[in-house]
């Protein structure tokens, strides 16, 4: 750990915005280099039909059998081949590929490989459908609402996991707090929710508010839209952890897929397919 003087000169470049969340994060938690000793492999072996990965990549394609869904393939760090092959060993066992935090390159490459594939480029993600698609979708009404347009890219992440989970979102963008009466309209909608995820950066105040109008679930996602004081999520993160509304339950900074993920859960849960 850092020692008060260094904490205080980090606090201090966080606050100018010479230094980012993640660098700041780092540097709290800094430790001894001699405790960073690499750590030894691990001694499973890859499954029969894994050897072409090589020590790369061990796709779970059990994950569906013990979790319900299947494995979510997180693309930064990720070679184009890496998430070709990913896709394609996800694919050979009967289970939907969905890949997040896709750059535009990689997920154009894609698209030529996998030409019935859905790439949201807002969301930043990329969907391939393992066989054709039913009609059966999960009757649960979920709603995604935005505080403002920047907060955008982090909702598409979710409503685009939550079509992964055949869920059909409801999308109200664009109601924040600053424009109170723009959300009026919307409340006998989210009213009949069974839940609701709220996104919002700056203050993070609307999860509280919409909190206080519905009886369901309200899963809040804090984004790093905002001033220098919202010092890039951390301040809407605080906000709604301390939400005196007790029906909402906050993810992590810009966690779209996160919060699609536990509303899909919790929807199928409620209304199960039909």
């Amino acid at each position: 750990m850092i020692n008060k003087v260094e904490f205080q000169k980090a606090a201090k470049d966080f606050r100018a915005g010479k230094l980012d969340i993640a660098q700041f994060t780092k540097l709290l938690y800094q430790t001894d280099t001699a405790e960073l000793k690499p750590q030894p492999a691990p001694s499973d072996k890859p499954s029969v039909g894994d050897a072409d990965f090589g020590n790369r990549l061990l796709m779970d394609d059990q994950r569906a059998g013990r979790c319900g869904w299947p494995e979510v393939i997180y693309g930064p760090g990720k070679s184009l081949k890496d998430l070709e092959r990913a896709s394609q060993k996800l694919l050979s066992v009967g289970q939907d590929v969905l890949i997040t935090r896709i750059s535009p390159e990689f997920a154009s490459e894609l698209t030529q490989r996998f030409p019935g594939a859905i790439h949201h480029d807002e969301a930043r993600t990329f969907r391939i459908a393992a066989k054709q698609q039913s009609d059966k979708r999960c009757a649960a009404k979920v709603a995604v609402v935005t505080a403002g347009t920047g907060d955008i890219p982090v909702a598409s992440e979710c409503s685009e996991t939550l079509r992964w989970m055949s869920c059909d979102p409801k999308e109200i963008f664009d109601v924040g707090v600053a424009g109170p009466q723009r959300l009026q309209k919307y409340l006998p909608l989210l009213q009949q929710s069974d839940v609701i995820v709220v996104v919002a950066g700056m203050e993070g105040a609307l999860p509280s508010v919409v909190g206080g109008y519905v009886s369901c679930p309200v899963i809040a996602v804090p984004t790093s839209v905002g001033y220098g004081a919202s010092f890039q999520g951390l301040a809407p993160l605080l906000g709604m952890l301390n939400s005196c509304a007790a029906n909402v339950v906050p993810v992590n900074i810009d966690a779209g897929f996160k919060a699609g993920f536990l509303a899909g859960i919790l929807a199928h849960r409620i209304q199960p397919m039909a």
